[in-house]
């Protein structure tokens, strides 16, 4: 039986496995997120926490410790000035981890680990679209699909700031976990957040919006001019009415082109690969054979 087995291995020396973290912590620190297994996952964001630690204090012993322990300088005034003001109200969780799908090859875990509160937060991306989604289903509630689409969900903000206060057994146009993670995503925020996880859900409750009425005119286009022309002369005061929707629906929509996660990861995003080409030969596919003549072969 083993005793004292602290931490992980990962079946390498030590100096090795310490260089390991010490590359993962100044890669966190530079892009705010990473992508990597779990089980590494875990180890880093315990060592970046220590470190933003030694950033808060902000002394000269701090300095030294962290300099000695990120393997880039640039990385230093980064760690003193902008991450010891976001998270000097915070006692600690600096971190979070997203578990992702399995690697393919050896089926290892892997894992999104970010700073929380960072420009490209990814719980504050789904919160918003998950409040966005519910606005949409309760305004749907009182009011007919053509005129939600006509009238969109305004004041999402004002939701958002209503929501803050509601307590557990309150009365609320969200779930109670939706309006949980909201509350913790915006403890340690300013009012800017506010605005900006408003404009968040808005833009997604649009993009929900916009969907069926996308569908809709790509197949009245897909249609043949003839269908359009008899159409018109069975009805000749027919007008194709759509509603006018603002320009953000139909531009570059969140969803759409991409997921949600590579939406936040931006350049850290793992390259979609080409779709393979298949090849049109069959093992039953008669091969033709040349036929000649005794002109040809003079």
């Amino acid at each position: 039986m083993k005793h004292g087995i602290a931490f992980r291995k990962f079946s390498r020396t030590s100096s090795h496995r310490n260089l390991m973290l010490r590359n993962l912590v100044t890669s966190l620190f530079e892009h705010e997120q990473i992508r990597t297994t779990l089980a590494k996952a875990k180890d880093t964001a315990r060592l970046a926490e220590k470190i933003i630690t030694l950033g808060k204090k902000n002394n000269e012993t701090s300095y030294r410790h962290a300099q000695g322990f990120l393997l880039k300088a640039s990385i230093l005034p980064k760690l003193f000035t902008t991450f010891a003001n976001r998270y000097a109200s915070r006692p600690g969780g600096y971190t979070r981890i997203h578990r992702l799908e399995n690697r393919t090859g050896d089926n290892a875990p892997i894992a999104l680990l970010e700073l929380v509160d960072n420009p490209r937060d990814f719980k504050l991306e789904m919160t918003a679209r998950a409040v966005g989604r519910e606005l949409l289903n309760e305004k749907l509630r009182w009011d007919s699909p053509r005129g939600v689409v006509n009238s969109g969900v305004k004041h999402a903000e004002t939701v958002v700031a209503k929501e803050l206060n509601l307590g557990g057994i309150d009365n609320s146009e969200l779930r109670p976990t939706t309006r949980r993670n909201l509350q913790k995503v915006m403890k340690y925020r300013s009012q800017e957040a506010l605005v900006e996880i408003g404009s968040k859900a808005t833009a997604y409750v649009e993009t929900l919006l916009a969907k069926p009425i996308a569908q809709v005119k790509m197949q009245l286009r897909a249609d043949s001019k003839d269908k359009e022309k008899a159409r018109k002369r069975a009805n000749p005061n027919f007008v194709d009415k759509f509603p006018v929707l603002p320009t953000r629906a139909g531009a570059a929509p969140p969803g759409e082109s991409q997921s949600a996660m590579r939406l936040v990861q931006g350049a850290l995003a793992r390259p979609t690969r080409p779709p393979k080409q298949r090849s049109t030969w069959r093992p039953n596919t008669p091969i033709k054979q040349a036929t000649y003549t005794v002109e040809t072969l003079r």
